[in-house]
């Protein structure tokens, strides 16, 4: 009875533990989200999420709010003041501080004042500080462009990257399907006595290193899938699907010399370098702007109580304002203005010569994807036929190996070489969109 007992316990225990595995097993297949994502989508979702470029957002807000600063300094200062104090007696000293005599005053005071002041002119320095916050401010965004660009053609290198293991895990998928095929052929051939034990076992040691890469395969897929979804800002239990129509897509750029042209107005780099030497003619204007006189305005206002430069005080309030003009000049401006200003030249001469080195680069660099995009396309004719040769070698091979003409290791060539054909293919069809987005990156177009 005890025995019968303990052994229907072991049995419901086995079964709950059965029943909550699998359906632990189905919660997490569940929770797995697939999504398939075109580079339009892509794109747009690196631009919203990713974190490196809430920085250089930020670096914009902050640009735009210095314009917003420096736009206050057309406005005139205005100050206001008011105080109350205790007043003491007076003492009246003789001369010879022999003596003195007590003068009683009004104890409690009061004073009011109310003052402005405008800077009129000083060679055009607030019109120049506007202007250089304001140029900070394109600069900061031609950053932000230059850093979404930057964050583009990286997530579409996961993204590509994703898409070609996915095609070489299907490669190694169907080659592995072939391979079980081959050997169910190999162990039949065997049990006939046609042929040995060794290509039976050559057989089933292909098919373990086909299964092995393909898990390799697997687990990079994976590694990838994970850096895309924290870039794009998904879920951690989205799988990433990319959309295989892209393959189907007729990329056609221009031709070269319009490419380049294209790349000296568009580029990020080359508008920052041409901004930044604007930038420092504007802070030369600011320099000279120091030899030149400060003209302002002021007026102001002023209520005090009680009126203490009378005999005997008056308890009263006394109002007086005023209105004029100030003109001051920095005379040691005429011995070190010269020296700032050439240090403004030379640094100007700096960033043009930087200027044109990285229009050189950028055209060398607008040279070389569209080299590369070229070659990906011929790669892509030349592996295709490649392909169909190692297919019809692997037929032939394989149509002879079961006929006794071949040994098993033509055959195992033939397979090796049909494999390593159709990972190259399917590879070269994704390095097009890749070299056709690399060149749309160096001009500054993606």
């Amino acid at each position: 009875m005890n025995i019968k007992s303990s052994a229907l316990k072991t049995g419901l225990y086995l079964v709950v533990c059965f029943f909550t595995t699998f359906s632990n097993l189905t919660y997490g297949q569940d929770s797995i989200s697939t999504k398939k994502i075109n580079i339009e989508t892509l794109f747009a979702l690196a631009i919203r999420n990713h974190p490196n470029l809430a920085v250089s957002k930020t670096a914009v807000d902050i640009a735009k709010q210095k314009t917003a600063v420096a736009k206050l300094k057309t406005l005139p200062e205005i100050s206001a003041s008011a105080s109350a104090f205790y007043l003491g007696d007076a003492a009246l000293i003789e001369k010879n501080l022999s003596g003195s005599e007590k003068v009683p005053l009004p104890h409690f005071g009061n004073n009011y004042s109310l003052e402005a002041k405008e800077l009129i002119w000083k060679g055009g320095v607030i019109k120049n500080s506007i202007k250089a916050s304001s140029l900070g401010e394109e600069l900061a965004e031609l950053d932000h462009q230059n850093e979404e660009q930057n964050i583009k053609i990286l997530v579409l290198g996961y993204y590509l990257d994703l898409f070609k293991l996915g095609n070489q895990e299907q490669v190694y998928h169907q080659n592995i399907e072939l391979a079980q095929r081959r050997l169910e052929l190999t162990e039949k051939l065997y049990k006939q006595g046609m042929i040995t034990k060794n290509d039976v076992i050559r057989n089933q040691l292909q098919i373990s290193e086909l299964q092995l890469a393909k898990e390799v395969v697997q687990n990079n897929m994976r590694i990838l899938n994970d850096e895309l979804v924290v870039a794009l800002g998904l879920p951690e239990n989205t799988r990433i699907t990319p959309d295989d129509g892209i393959l189907k897509a007729h990329f056609q750029p221009r031709d070269l010399t319009t490419l380049k042209q294209e790349a000296y107005i568009s580029n990020p780099n080359v508008q920052l370098a041409a901004k930044e030497t604007e930038l420092l003619y504007t802070e030369k204007d600011i320099t000279k702007s120091e030899k030149s006189p400060a003209l302002s305005l002021f007026a102001g206002n002023n209520l005090v109580k009680p009126i203490t430069n009378v005999m005997p005080v008056i308890d009263k309030y006394m109002n007086t304002w005023n209105v004029g003009v100030s003109l001051s000049y920095n005379i040691s401006s005429l011995y070190t203005t010269d020296k700032k200003l050439k240090l403004n030249d030379l640094q100007i001469e700096k960033n043009k010569k930087y200027e044109q080195a990285l229009k050189q680069k950028t055209s060398v660099a607008v040279n070389t994807a569209y080299i590369k995009y070229n070659e990906a396309y011929s790669q892509r004719n030349a592996l295709e036929y490649n392909k169909a040769l190692a297919d019809e070698n692997y037929r032939i091979i394989e149509k002879k190996y079961l006929n006794q003409l071949a040994l098993i290791v033509d055959i195992m060539d033939a397979s090796n070489s049909k494999l390593e054909a159709e990972l190259k293919y399917t590879n070269a069809e994704i390095n097009i969109v890749y070299a056709y987005y690399k060149l749309l990156k160096e001009t500054g177009k993606i």
